[in-house]
């Protein structure tokens, strides 16, 4: 029986043909021992009183569950003993963290420390996201980087088993954690996407609100057998990207949440930073695509710590289509 590749070994002998960078693999293992940590304050939460939530709000206005603020504060108490972690920039902090002056060289960590936590009290899938890139040469504290610059994104989701999947710009990689001894081991190399699906997620509750492309676009596979795709769809929607992105990167499928009217003067609903560009890039990665709607995701150039942008990202045919109907209605408009 061959020998089990543990996260470990995975970042020391296989991640990278030249050797990853030491102190990189040393911030992805204090990541991992976060999600660890996180995954087991989920499990114990009803017993330790922190379901519900916090009485408070995060920088976006939005309401904080308890373990909204844990998980946070987990990840910020692990990882920022990493040697070379220059700043932390999180979901539930205004501004970036910076815990020392930058070097060239250092890294900058982005993270939401736990997605869809809405589904928290109702038992299903959450996660949380990260992306890992580096200061630049001058040792400047510009943190807005395109997603092109990141070195390293993945996520955990907790989830029936935990898992860790992340990619270090060759490849996908999902790590399973075995619970008896908490190691996270390769379960699922070389994910992949196939450009074809039959299967989209999105909140269909707000069809009123959407732009016509993404109407067309629904209304299209809601057709099936009788519409212009010739095939019939599945749609889901579980309130959580984490659980979404998993799901395609297991099966496939597309995952659509566009700017509409609801949310266009913010700019969209997901975060540039630590949502779309993380799991554009491990999107991408895997053979998929991700865009919002008129350009690819990792060319974006955030304009500030918690910038909104729409992301449609999956499978490369069925993004491709839906960002050709974008284009299209943007000819008609200026026509």
């Amino acid at each position: 029986m061959s020998e089990p590749i543990t996260l470990r070994r995975f970042l020391t002998r296989y991640a990278e043909p030249g050797g990853l960078d030491p102190n990189l693999i040393f911030l992805i293992e204090d990541i991992a021992s976060a999600c660890r940590v996180i995954g087991n304050r989920l499990r114990n939460a009803a017993f330790e009183g922190n379901h519900g939530l916090a009485g408070d709000t995060n920088v976006q206005g939005e309401d904080q569950k308890k373990l909204d603020v844990i998980a946070d504060e987990v990840f910020a108490r692990i990882c920022e003993s990493s040697p070379r972690l220059a700043a932390l920039v999180s979901e539930e902090r205004e501004d970036a963290v910076w815990l020392k002056e930058p070097e060239g060289g250092d890294y900058l960590l982005f993270y939401d420390p736990l997605d869809g936590s809405s589904n928290i009290d109702v038992n299903l899938s959450v996660g949380s996201i990260f992306s890992i890139c580096t200061v630049g040469t001058d040792g400047d504290r510009d943190v807005l980087k395109a997603g092109d610059a990141q070195h390293c994104s993945g996520y955990a989701i907790y989830g029936p088993t935990m898992m860790l999947v992340l990619t270090v710009g060759s490849g996908v990689y999902g790590f399973s954690c075995e619970y008896g001894t908490g190691d996270f081991r390769l379960t699922h190399p070389r994910m992949t996407i196939p450009a074809e699906t039959s299967e989209f997620a999105i909140n269909a509750s707000r069809y009123r609100l959407w732009d016509a492309p993404v109407r067309r676009y629904v209304d299209e596979c809601s057709a099936g057998m009788t519409g212009p795709c010739g095939r019939d769809f599945n749609m889901r929607w579980t309130a959580s990207m984490v659980a979404e992105v998993h799901r395609i990167l297991t099966r496939g499928g597309v995952f659509l949440y566009p700017v509409d009217d609801g949310n266009r003067a913010a700019g969209g609903k997901l975060r540039l930073l630590y949502e779309a560009s993380p799991m554009a890039l491990l999107v991408e990665q895997a053979g998929g695509a991700a865009t919002d709607g008129h350009s690819r995701i990792l060319d974006l150039q955030p304009t500030g710590h918690h910038q909104r942008v729409p992301v449609i990202l999956g499978s490369a045919n069925e993004v491709d289509r839906i960002a050709q109907y974008h284009t299209a209605d943007a000819g008609s408009a200026a026509s």
